[in-house]
């Protein structure tokens, strides 16, 4: 018994909720909707909503004139890649560590025409952001490499 009063409330509770949807334009060109009639206003006719989730895209083929790549052509490339990339990395490292040297020295030293506390934080956080965005490259650059075949 419990167990149909149960598929029964599930099928009551799946069932799609539908109600009359009304549009009332007044004289001054506002818009009302409502799911009860207002005199004047207009039954709108909408197509129900789908609840079912649309079927996923079949992956279309490659064309048979589509230029292919061999192996050997795509890991030279793949390698000068990683090359780069790991250039890239050394040279990001680098400009992270001047970053980091440029942040610690700001901290450090308040500049005389730093007599408003405020200027002080706004440019050691200027300092502490160029650091951040370098750790950020750092990282863009860590998973680019990672993800080469």
């Amino acid at each position: 018994m419990r167990n149909k009063l149960l598929i029964f409330s599930c099928l009551i509770l799946s069932q799609a909720a539908y109600a009359d949807i009304y549009k009332l334009v007044d004289e001054n060109g506002r818009v009302t909707y409502s799911n009860v009639p207002i005199k004047g206003a207009k039954k709108l006719n909408l197509e129900p909503i789908s609840t079912i989730a649309p079927p996923k895209p079949k992956p279309v083929a490659t064309p048979q004139n589509f230029p292919r790549v061999d192996n050997e052509t795509q890991k030279k490339r793949d390698v000068s890649r990683r090359g780069i990339l790991e250039q890239e990395l050394a040279s990001e490292q680098q400009l992270l560590e001047e970053a980091k040297k440029a942040l610690a020295e700001g901290e450090a030293i308040r500049l005389g025409s730093e007599r408003n506390y405020q200027k002080y934080l706004d440019r050691v956080q200027g300092l502490k952001d160029n650091v951040s965005l370098h750790e950020k490259n750092i990282e863009a650059l860590t998973k680019e490499i990672a993800g080469i075949r």
